[in-house]
């Protein structure tokens, strides 16, 4: 018992060793409605460069050190999705020695406004974002999926056996009834937050209520959560690396990489890829080092092959989108190949990228 204890002090002292010199602070300029973490890492720069990165395309849609403020575009609804987006605050997390888990609240108006919080989880040996989906066997995938599901389903049968069980419920309770009763709990990975804490996983799955009902819903949030050895059969060769501290990083996959390169040999650009989902479409992002632009591309991974679109404008007169470029390339290990063709001149431009 006492080797374990001893064993379990070391452990916990190295992962506090390993982050010591990471440290957090607000990205500046900070204001009321705009408090957002940027890392610095002095002793591995490429890792905070990925993460500040990430962090700010993201969730700013900002190319960091370029022109304005990070938060020019949220703060007056400016982006891509033009929603208000407020900034409150960020907590960094007590984690397992290669992992940085960063908690971010806020608010977001559209039509109305609603509160948030997020979770952004990286591997601090390569500074890539974790996607949950590399954390399980691929057949393990559902598994872990139904037993989160399970969780959801008893806590939300359990008050609903609670509120049926008042012999005269007011409008109120029976207005509850409704919510819970109709209340979604299939949520898969791709639909719930998550984060690491220091001895166990957590799952956050949204509520059960709309906004117009939420004063009512006091259940929130469904938050499961699982120690890490209660997972054991169903982590993946690189969960298991991750948690139990080795420096051996497995292949991921393609969702929320960076990768740098150049168009033509000569135009250095970088590009965040965003989520791929289970029909090979994604999204993503980039810009040219030069100007820091950040333009959109949207695409379609079919095995180890690319295909994607760049579009230059909507046009108001063929109410369609009217093509920039197209990209064909091709996947190789830590490489993406291939060409991007001038849609106007029909130029073909070779295509060379490298994950960061």
């Amino acid at each position: 018992m006492k080797k374990q204890i001893l064993f379990f002090l070391l452990i916990s002292g190295l992962s506090f060793s390993q982050q010591k010199n990471l440290k957090i602070a607000d990205l500046q300029p900070k204001s009321e409605d705009f408090a957002f973490p940027k890392v610095s890492y002095a002793e591995k720069p490429l890792i905070e460069n990925k993460i500040n990165t990430f962090l700010q395309v993201n969730q700013l849609e900002y190319i960091p050190d370029s022109v304005g403020s990070p938060s020019q575009l949220v703060s007056v609804g400016k982006t891509s999705y033009s929603n208000y987006v407020y900034f409150y605050g960020w907590e960094k997390l007590e984690t397992p020695k290669n992992i940085l888990s960063i908690a971010i609240n806020g608010e977001a108006s559209g039509a109305y406004p609603e509160g948030f919080d997020i979770w952004k989880n990286f591997d601090l040996r390569t500074g890539n974002l974790i996607n949950s989906k590399d954390l399980f066997q691929p057949n393990s995938i559902k598994t872990v999926e139904g037993l989160i599901q399970k969780n959801i389903k008893k806590e939300v049968n359990d008050f609903l056996a609670a509120l049926r069980s008042e012999k005269d419920p007011s409008e109120e309770v029976l207005d509850q009834i409704a919510i819970y009763e109709d209340c979604f709990t299939n949520f898969t990975l791709d639909g719930i937050e998550y984060y690491f804490a220091k001895n166990k996983i957590r799952f956050i799955a949204g509520r059960c209520s709309n906004h117009a009902m939420r004063a009512l819903d006091e259940l929130g949030s469904h938050v499961v959560e699982f120690p890490y050895k209660d997972l054991d059969k169903y982590w993946s060769p690189y969960a298991k690396n991750l948690l139990s501290d080795s420096e051996k990083v497995d292949k991921t996959s393609l969702d929320n990489k960076l990768y740098r390169g150049k168009i033509d040999g000569k135009y250095p650009i970088t590009v965040l890829i965003d989520k791929v989902y289970d029909d090979g479409s994604f999204s993503a992002k980039y810009w040219y080092d030069k100007n820091k632009k950040l333009i959109e591309w949207n695409g379609k991974l079919k095995g180890n092959h690319i295909s994607i679109i760049e579009n230059d404008y909507y046009s108001e007169e063929t109410n369609q989108w009217i093509f920039r470029a197209l990209v064909e390339a091709d996947l190789q290990g830590n490489k993406i190949s291939g060409t991007w063709q001038d849609h106007k001149t029909k130029k073909y431009l070779k295509l060379e990228l490298e994950e960061l």
